[in-house]
């Protein structure tokens, strides 16, 4: 018999991500998250072994993926803090902080990753 979607979760999900989950803003922008703009984020790529997640908008969840690969995420960026670190990330995050809650646009991925 198949197991529950609800047993299949890890219940170690970290402190830091059971946090920004439950408040509805958004860890790196900080604005408030509309219910049809969340995305959950693995903090280490699920294909890297990562099991904990944040809620993100998903203007800003897909600019980490625009800019990040999978390794670099899982080995240099497994935390709010050090994406904020990561200079394009980090003038995203500014010009986005003066966007409306509700505000998306079409996200490219940079250069560098889309020719690797």
């Amino acid at each position: 018999m198949a197991k529950a979607s609800s047993t299949l979760r890890n219940p170690r999900v970290s402190e830091e991500a059971s946090v920004q989950r439950d408040n509805g803003i958004c860890p790196l922008c900080e604005r408030p998250i509309p219910p049809g703009q969340v995305d959950a984020h693995h903090l280490i790529p699920k294909s890297k072994g990562g099991k904990s997640v944040v809620n993100l908008h998903r203007i800003c969840h897909r600019q980490i993926h625009a800019l990040l690969t999978e390794s670099e995420l899982a080995s240099q960026y497994p935390t709010i803090d050090s994406l904020l670190q990561y200079p394009e990330m980090s003038r995203f995050i500014r010009w986005v902080r003066g966007k409306p809650a509700d505000f998306f646009e079409r996200t490219r991925k940079s250069k560098r990753i889309r020719f690797r």
